[in-house]
């Protein structure tokens, strides 16, 4: 199984870090302060874990766990379209399907469940985000240089479109399919409106399940013992491979040491990571720190939790 964040979008305030992930390979599970008592990580971790006591709907019902806008297939994307399909910027097609489409189904690697699905214009609203494309300005054709003077060498410079410029994608097909999709009972091929964009060359899904038939994610629970020094919370999921699992953490613009730390259970993973602070005068900005770790399982259904707070992740965020 390999899952990815298709859309990268980040709140304000918040800034990426580099692209090779800090503390790559297995991590370890917290410090042990001696053979026989586990280390605070791990006090921590367990006490997560033992408290995610989930509803049935987590393990009966849908509980998508990934944006229900995602990307199949490998895009070609320029500076601009990567703008605009983070931003939801399409041009509405006049021929979109209005029917309401008869249920569907989901499978899940545990069984299947009967929704209720959207149609198309109400799915490509997810897409959109529920707004319009801004009005960008035509492009400007290149321009021609002046013919050389005489006894000058040919200038032979083309100057083209700005990589940057403003785009709205045109969606050249539509048609009801299915898409992989992570949630509370594994990946699970979920019906989707499958939308080919023209200027990526690349099919956009929008989950077409009717919101009713979605069950909410369990508010976290958190320990009441206070946090280990050090310890920063696991903000969302970058990838799933395999064994390995990719994340990032919520660190400060100013910490060191960043490690990542992951307690394996048979029915869970918590992860999260420590950092160690810095004494001089820092800003209090948030940035994200890829990291990653090897599991001694692919991680299958398992909720990820975080140990900080027990959430349990998504990925890319919310």
């Amino acid at each position: 199984m390999r899952l990815f964040v298709a859309r990268l979008g980040l709140p304000l305030m918040i800034v990426v870090a580099g692209c090779a992930p800090a503390g790559t390979g297995t991590a370890p599970t917290g410090p042990i302060s001696s053979a026989d008592e586990p280390g605070p990580f791990d006090r921590r971790a367990t006490a997560v874990a033992e408290a995610w006591q989930p509803g049935p709907g987590w393990r009966e019902g849908y509980v998508p766990l990934q944006d229900p806008a995602v990307l199949i297939g490998e895009a070609n994307f320029t500076p601009a379209t990567q703008t605009a399909f983070q931003a939801g910027w399409y041009r509405k097609p006049a021929d979109l399907p209005v029917r309401q489409p008869d249920d569907g189904t989901i499978r899940f690697p545990d069984g299947q469940l009967r929704v209720p699905l959207v149609s198309a214009t109400d799915a490509f609203l997810t897409l959109t985000r529920g707004s319009d494309p801004p009005s960008c300005p035509q492009p400007k054709e290149p321009a021609i240089p002046p013919p050389p003077a005489p006894g000058d060498e040919p200038d032979d410079t083309v100057v083209g479109r700005p990589q940057g410029e403003c785009v709205a994608l045109t969606i050249s097909k539509v048609e009801l399919g299915t898409a992989p999709l992570r949630t509370s009972r594994g990946e699970a091929q979920v019906p989707a409106w499958l939308f080919t964009v023209e200027e990526i060359g690349a099919v956009v899904a929008a989950v077409a399940v009717a919101p009713h038939a979605v069950d909410a994610v369990p508010e976290p629970v958190a320990p009441s013992d206070t946090a280990p020094e050090g310890l920063v919370a696991a903000q969302d999921i970058v990838e799933i491979d395999g064994t390995r699992l990719a994340f990032r953490l919520g660190v400060g613009s100013c910490d060191t040491d960043i490690t990542p730390l992951v307690q394996e259970r048979d029915d869970v993973v918590v992860v999260g990571g420590t950092v160690v602070r810095s004494t001089d005068v820092c800003d209090a900005m948030l940035r994200m720190e890829p990291v990653e770790v090897t599991l001694k399982e692919p991680l299958g259904a398992r909720p990820v939790l975080d140990a900080l707070t027990g959430a349990p992740l998504r990925i890319g965020g919310n």
